[in-house]
């Protein structure tokens, strides 16, 4: 990912949605060329020179100061997941040649360690899976495998969200909000190439879905970003059909890039029944021994 690009693309997204009046401060200059802030109000909120904001949005921050980077956030209203991101491009203009050239070549390993696959097998009544920073999915449990059976049909290995969600037609019944999950993944990733700028495989992937997706490429351009962490998500599953569930996601400091996140249902609901039967099918389909060769093959 080219960072003085996102930089300035970025910036300027965020600074083209915020109005003077949203921003508290009274319009100046005549008729307005651009639909939110100009940079020299931003330069102004942010208490930095017009000269060095003007910089900054060209894609330049090299050397700039934490306390610099809180005070354009706070300017453009940035919440918690555009700050971070903010940070994220800051830290990969500040990495030396030798550390990128290091970083870009660093494959996601394809299998997790066998204690983890223990800890997904723990977990009995809720669908289960790690993913890592380029949204593959490298292993689960039997509900998550069965969970996400339509992606295990698709030859593309391995099964990759943003994939599934924007090349199979099969997602758009699998997602009750299909727009939603399209724009969850979309902000998802631009927040992972941000804090992963050198990863040969987040760029390959991005360059693919932009050439193959219209509706991935307009997204994109749109620059959002999204800290995702817990909530709920609502599947139309091809066998027990409507599945509202529980997310958590958690970080696994022990395998940088890769997290666990976990779906549970709320005990006694519709979903939680719903579970059961799907676990129940998974065995009788041989869902895991089917999944786990088709990611061999």
């Amino acid at each position: 990912m080219d960072n003085r690009a996102e930089v300035r693309q970025f910036l300027s997204s965020r600074r083209g949605r915020i109005t003077p009046e949203q921003a508290g401060i009274e319009p100046y200059g005549g008729r307005r060329r651009v639909p939110g802030l100009r940079r020299e109000e931003v330069a102004r909120l942010a208490g930095v020179s017009v000269d060095y904001y003007t910089r900054l949005e060209r894609g330049n921050l090299s050397g700039v100061s934490d306390s610099v980077l809180d005070a354009i956030a706070g300017a453009l209203e940035l919440d918690r997941a555009e700050h971070d991101h903010l940070y994220d491009l800051a830290r990969a203009a500040n990495t030396s040649g030798r550390k990128r050239a290091a970083s870009g070549g660093a494959a996601s390993p394809s299998k997790v360690r066998p204690e983890l696959q223990y800890l997904l097998d723990a977990i009995t009544d809720a669908p289960a899976f790690i993913g890592n920073n380029r949204l593959d999915i490298v292993a689960a449990n039997t509900l998550g495998y069965a969970l996400y059976s339509d992606m295990y049909r698709n030859p593309s290995r391995p099964a990759n969200h943003s994939r599934f969600i924007f090349l199979d037609p099969r997602a758009h019944n699998f997602y009750t909000d299909w727009d939603r999950a399209a724009n969850t993944n979309v902000a998802i990733l631009r927040r992972e190439a941000g804090r992963n700028p050198h990863d040969k495989g987040i760029a390959e992937l991005i360059g693919e879905l932009s050439m193959r997706s219209d509706e991935f490429r307009t997204l994109w351009a749109a620059h959002n970003v999204r800290r995702h962490y817990a909530g709920t998500k609502f599947f139309q599953h091809p066998v027990v059909g409507l599945l509202e569930l529980n997310y958590q996601v958690l970080g696994l400091e022990e395998d940088p890039g890769h997290t666990l996140t976990v779906y549970p249902a709320t005990p006694g609901s519709p979903s939680a029944e719903a579970l059961k039967l799907l676990a129940s099918w998974a065995v009788t389909e041989n869902i895991v021994e089917t999944a786990q060769a088709q990611v061999g093959s």
